[in-house]
């Protein structure tokens, strides 16, 4: 039983934040909680209350939060009185995280890798890898796609196909263009799951016409699964297409690794389910072990650029090294991407069976643990499409139901209608046919106040 200094302290840290913090805060508005402490897969609110945390830093939080691998490795380098920050000073640490971050690449790409660490953002890795290719090609134009999103920087705006944040920043970079993403449900061509035979055939085109209006590329970013887009994987011949073609033309093909790098996808790293080999690797989020730290690694071809082309005064973070490194040994020695692949495909069956009695379920699709319900409203079809209209409205109830049973889930996509599954990744299978009982009656109660 909660005391009555106790009562409310949600309500009470969310006023305080309201009050001081800016108005660009977000995820506070959709789940109104402040966190007392964490372990795991769980986290605990100021007013005592549990959750499952499906959101898990938006991807962040591969091993849940404090795994005691993590915050041994963070002990042990704290008690060794090694420093904390260094700049791009080299380290013992140092070496130890990029000699385990090599030997998870693939064979092929390791040996002619190349890394730079970033500023402690995935944004900032992103930025750096736009300035790599155009460097070393002395081109100006990028590529990217529809649904891609890869930060909120000025640079990465400029590359991503989210509009709201652009709406009132003016003078973004120029030369970028943005291509037809493989996207099943709501497919640009309107031919649905074919729809990808049409991408890369239309880009293909694009790339060989010289009438297209588009000068040389420097670049093309892409995610295998697109996160804040709504949660879609590409196809995996789409995405060998996409590298043969840019290998043909000698374009840079940049994976950003964000969000579903270190076994999110069911494997260490989204692109190997194509078997291809990118050109430039950017990773956040997971690398860190749970703290801030960016990387990229690029082929050593592409190395043109000239000392302190990118800087970052925090990308000597060497406790988050420690915590990356620890996180990566665990996660390959524990086979974790497998047991991904295979949780991934029993929370994948859950949702559709909830989909198959729900009226308002348009789609359920992801790769992993990476999974994304898109609700709809099919009071009113879509012209030229085998789909319906997104319905926020129902997402955010369907969302604030789960909250109100324990769950927290973020809701993103087009038109912030699809609800992503994003758990930690050491989640177990009863705590997934715990998440979607959860999701299932959270569902069905907020279809019930509609209808």
């Amino acid at each position: 039983m909660l005391s009555s200094t106790e009562v409310n302290q949600n309500a009470a840290y969310l006023e305080k934040q309201a009050s001081r913090e800016s108005n660009a805060r977000s995820y506070p508005r959709r789940i109104p909680i402040a966190i007392r402490e964490a372990q795991g897969i769980h986290v605990t609110d100021m007013d005592g209350k549990t959750y499952y945390d499906c959101l898990a830093g938006a991807g962040t939080l591969a091993l849940g939060h404090n795994h005691p691998v993590v915050i041994n490795a963070m002990k042990e380098l704290l008690d060794s009185g090694a420093p904390l920050h260094t700049l791009d000073f080299p380290t013992s640490v140092k070496e130890k995280f990029v000699d385990e971050v090599f030997a998870s690449l693939p064979p092929e790409f390791a040996k002619r890798a190349k890394i730079q660490f970033c500023g402690p953002t995935g944004g900032d890795a992103v930025e750096a890898a736009l300035k790599l290719v155009k460097t070393a090609t002395g081109n100006r134009t990028l590529f990217s796609f529809h649904g891609g999103y890869h930060g909120s920087t000025h640079g990465t705006l400029s590359i991503s196909g989210t509009l709201s944040p652009k709406q009132k920043v003016q003078s973004l970079l120029p030369d970028t263009h943005f291509l037809p993403y493989p996207y099943e449900y709501r497919c640009p061509f309107g031919v649905g799951k074919e729809g990808h035979h049409l991408s890369s055939r239309y880009i293909e085109n694009l790339l060989d016409d010289p009438e297209s209006g588009i000068v040389a590329a420097a670049g093309m970013i892409m995610e295998i699964v697109q996160g804040e887009g709504g949660s879609i994987p590409a196809p995996v011949e789409w995405i060998k297409e996409i590298r043969r073609i840019t290998s043909e033309r000698n374009i840079p093909l940049i994976i950003d690794e964000v969000q579903t790098g270190l076994g999110r996808t069911g494997k260490l790293f989204a692109f190997e389910h194509a078997g291809i080999i990118p050109d430039v690797i950017v990773l956040s989020k997971a690398i860190g072990g749970s703290l801030p730290l960016s990387v990229v690694i690029y082929d050593e071809r592409l190395d043109q650029w000239s000392p302190g082309a990118h800087i970052g005064t925090f990308r000597g973070n060497q406790l988050a090294m420690a915590a990356g490194t620890a996180a990566l040994q665990y996660i390959k020695g524990n086979e974790i991407p497998n047991q991904v692949a295979v949780l991934g495909q029993r929370l994948m069956k859950h949702l559709q069976s909830v989909k198959q009695y729900s009226h308002f379920i348009g789609d359920v699709r992801g790769r992993g643990l990476m999974i994304g319900v898109e609700i709809v409203n099919p009071t009113n079809q879509s012209k030229g499409h085998n789909s319906y209209p997104g319905y926020p409205e129902l997402a955010t109830k369907i969302q604030q139901e789960c909250l109100k049973r324990g769950l927290i889930l973020e809701v993103g996509g087009r038109h912030s209608a699809v609800i992503r599954f994003l758990p930690p990744l050491i989640i177990t299978n009863e705590q997934v046919d715990d998440i979607a009982e959860i999701f299932s009656e959270a569902v069905q109660k907020a279809e019930a106040s509609i209808l």
